[in-house]
């Protein structure tokens, strides 16, 4: 319906100045647009990749179902495995949030399988990490209290009954 206008490359350290200071007002949707014009002009812009998924997850409690589909695909487009590590933990953390802020049936031991796959994610990511980089281990440790304090526990399997007269 409109064609958008595009930005100057010369603009993109301000508009990805712009973008961070939305998601650090919560209005993670203006930085989101931000973000998509800047890849507009470089698609392979790490930072505003990094913003644009960030800004994504920013969406979750907002019960944004495509959000963690497109969350999955701008991880993608990440070039380093560190950070493809690491931010697939923060998706999934983000995830029980959401889940636990929702609070429907089930939430909580959703929320327990979101924080336990992230946590996985953050060991990768810590064995990938850069020297004196101990962001993963933070997040890691930040999941582990979060099931701590939430007493979350994995969903009890139903044993299956088969055949029987």
């Amino acid at each position: 319906m409109f064609e958008l206008k595009r930005l100057s490359e010369d603009a993109i350290p301000a508009a990805l100045e712009k973008a961070l200071r939305y998601r650090l007002l919560n209005e993670p949707h203006e930085a989101e647009s931000i973000c998509q014009d800047v890849l507009n002009v470089d698609s392979k812009n790490q930072e505003a990749l990094v913003l644009l998924l960030l800004a994504l997850t920013d969406t979750f409690s907002e019960g944004h179902a495509a959000g963690a589909r497109q969350a999955q695909e701008v991880l993608s487009r990440l070039e380093d495995p560190y950070e493809r590590a690491y931010y697939a933990g923060i998706i999934c953390e983000r995830q029980a949030k959401a889940r636990l802020l929702q609070g429907h049936p089930g939430a909580s031991h959703d929320a327990y399988e979101f924080l336990s796959e992230a946590m996985e994610w953050f060991e990768k990511a810590e064995s990938l990490r850069p020297p004196n980089n101990d962001d993963a281990l933070l997040r890691w440790n930040t999941c582990a209290r979060m099931i701590t304090a939430n007493r979350l526990t994995p969903r009890l399997q139903e044993p299956v009954e088969i055949g029987g007269d």
